[in-house]
């Protein structure tokens, strides 16, 4: 499932360290590499357009690409607000290579976020908090893992769910 994102978000910062413009041909993707060109089709209707990934997210169960508001125009998603849709990477830095974790908290308080990286640091490493500065504000994002593949931060992940009952999402891991 696709959704889409703009206002509050143009004229941020992306996580890669752009600004957002939610007129340009952008995406939010948790795990594919900064650059990335994929192509998008929404299944409903058919519709393609073409991406590059320049933010992270969407954090979302189910959900596994954020548009920006061009895009999701361009394949007729906007009023529904999320679609069904295939990728296809078409260009761009190889998806395989680079690091990855799962993330298992967002907190707004820094606190609560060095609380939950301690408890897990007793069974799990490394387990590092990361700053997200959103339209809503500051969130210190709680990751597990650096690990070499996808496969092997889905098994975290899995791991993760199972025994600790924490939500995980697997995310790359950007230097």
């Amino acid at each position: 499932m696709a959704s889409w994102y703009g206002i509050p978000f143009d004229g941020r910062r992306t996580s890669n360290g752009e600004t957002y413009d939610m007129h340009q041909f952008t995406a939010a993707h948790r795990t594919l590499p900064f650059g990335a060109v994929v192509r998008v089709t929404n299944l409903r209707n058919g519709r393609q357009t073409e991406v590059r990934i320049n933010d992270r997210g969407p954090f979302v169960a189910n959900r596994v690409i954020d548009l920006s508001l061009s895009a999701a125009q361009a394949i007729e998603m906007v009023g529904t607000g999320t679609a069904p849709v295939r990728l296809e990477i078409i260009g761009g830095p190889n998806p395989q290579v680079g690091f990855f974790g799962v993330q298992v908290g967002a907190f707004q308080l820094q606190d609560n976020a060095e609380r939950l990286r301690a408890q897990l640091a007793m069974r799990y490493s490394p387990v590092a908090v990361a700053l997200y500065d959103s339209p809503n504000g500051l969130f210190y994002r709680v990751r597990v893992g650096r690990l070499p593949s996808e496969d092997a931060a889905r098994r975290l992940g899995d791991q993760l769910q199972s025994s600790e009952q924490l939500t995980a999402f697997v995310v790359r891991l950007d230097d």
